[in-house]
């Protein structure tokens, strides 16, 4: 199977590809094509794709990591071109998100009417994993979260009439049968980069051999971040290729630690897995 980063804030130098603070990949099987998440907006979706010369209507499916509008915000532009497109998610995706900062309350969740949503799509709706294509299975709810969570500032749901911390319950990945092992591909790892390592571990009988996409180490502390390498190291160290919500210092501490084993993903990289 072969990974590209549609969708990321960093792009690959002087190519012509467009980046956003967002995230997108593109997944192909050789036999079918699929995406997770959407990236910001369907301007930088669309336009990657026709670079990189896959039309919408040949995807087989989405999947989408969790709500937030930097991971869902092309979907309506998406839809627009493929509708009845297969969507697997979380259910708690379709909830309401909000982020507060200081006086200032916004909307960060689904670019679009859950009701316009149902009618343009096929959701596959499910806590548990599920099969998108052979070989690629979304992780199902990261319940289990002893290790720190991957917590964005300000993030809120809305339960009556008063507010709580967003509880991160539908963040998900996408699990890959590489040839070489489990390939771990990271929306935003708000349920926590080692809690979400975890999982696969108990949900698929083994660790990853590579990890790819955000992180959420973007705020983690120095402590933080030298319990995450020794872990990893413990795991037999996998590839790691982060992105997105990964953060400039967090991708040093871990480069330093972990050395080649460590690489960038921007827009327009790929790997064959």
């Amino acid at each position: 199977m072969k990974i590209t980063c549609l969708v990321d804030n960093a792009v690959k130098p002087s190519s012509p590809y467009w980046g956003e603070h967002g995230l997108s990949f593109l997944i192909d099987s050789g036999d079918q094509r699929i995406l997770l998440d959407t990236g910001a907006s369907g301007t930088v979706l669309l336009h990657n794709l026709h670079l990189v010369e896959v039309s919408p209507a040949s995807l087989a499916a989405l999947a989408l990591s969790h709500g937030h509008s930097d991971h869902t915000g092309g979907l309506a532009a998406l839809l627009e071109q493929r509708p009845g497109l297969a969507i697997y998610v979380h259910p708690g995706v379709l909830r309401e998100r909000f982020s507060r900062r200081g006086d200032s309350l916004r909307s960060i969740g689904l670019p679009m009417e859950v009701s316009l949503l149902r009618e343009r799509a096929t959701l596959h709706l499910s806590k548990d994993p599920q099969e998108v294509i052979p070989g690629v299975w979304t992780s199902g709810e990261i319940a289990e979260r002893p290790e720190p969570e991957g917590r964005g500032e300000g993030h809120l749901i809305r339960e009556g009439d008063s507010w709580r911390p967003d509880p991160y319950e539908d963040d998900m990945a996408l699990i890959l049968h590489g040839t070489e092992g489990l390939v771990l591909l990271c929306g935003c790892c708000h349920a926590g980069l080692l809690n979400t390592i975890a999982h696969v571990r108990a949900a698929f009988g083994e660790y990853p051999r590579m990890i790819v996409g955000g992180t959420h180490l973007v705020a983690a502390d120095q402590q933080h971040l030298r319990h995450v390498v020794e872990r990893l190291q413990r795991m037999g160290v996998p590839k790691l290729y982060p992105n997105h919500c990964t953060g400039q210092a967090a991708y040093v501490s871990l480069a330093v630690a972990l050395g080649d084993r460590v690489s960038p993903f921007p827009v327009g990289s790929t790997l064959t897995v």
